[in-house]
């Protein structure tokens, strides 16, 4: 994958009549967490509403919404700095933004990507902390490929990537 193969996205992942299905989300809400929040929220699902953001080769973004319950992970911290999404995530979760000093010291470890929010958002469908923890800390891997990954085990691969072929061909 090249440098012009990578790119923005969001994805609202529901269930309806017991099956999975995808949609693009409005590349306006890469940066938006509250209108993300806004979006979920307005797809009624079976088993929560589920977002997936990818910005680019960073970083990404996971929600849930279940009622009023809204779950959220982010797969570095570092990011917070540099994009808008990654920041209100953290304002979201209540989690302190590093300063320059914390910032330093996070990306010493160039093989170390450092994860905020729940990590067991999606242990009831078959995903848990631990393995969540592993994929989000793959820097090897695009946002896009964890992503994918991520679909795949919670078992709505097809939709996922029918969504984005959509969007991108």
């Amino acid at each position: 994958m090249t440098d012009e193969d990578v790119f923005d996205f969001a994805v609202v992942v529901y269930r309806e009549d017991e099956c999975w299905d995808a949609e693009m989300l409005p590349m306006a809400l890469t940066s938006d967490l509250h209108g993300l929040i806004k979006a979920l929220r307005q797809q009624p699902s079976e088993s929560g509403t589920i977002g997936l953001v990818a910005v680019g080769d960073e970083f990404f973004v996971a929600l849930r919404v279940l009622g009023e319950r809204v779950d959220v992970f982010l797969s570095d911290i570092a990011a917070s700095w540099d994009f808008p999404l990654a920041r209100q995530v953290l304002e979201y979760l209540d989690v302190p933004v590093p300063d320059e000093e914390e910032m330093e010291e996070i990306l010493q470890d160039e093989e170390l990507a450092l994860p905020a929010g729940d990590l067991s958002i999606f242990a009831d469908l078959g995903l848990d902390e631990m393995e969540l923890g592993i994929l989000s800390g793959d820097i090897d891997l695009l946002p896009e490929d964890v992503l994918s990954s991520i679909a795949a085990r919670l078992g709505f691969s097809e939709p996922f990537e029918r969504a984005l072929e959509s969007a991108f061909g």
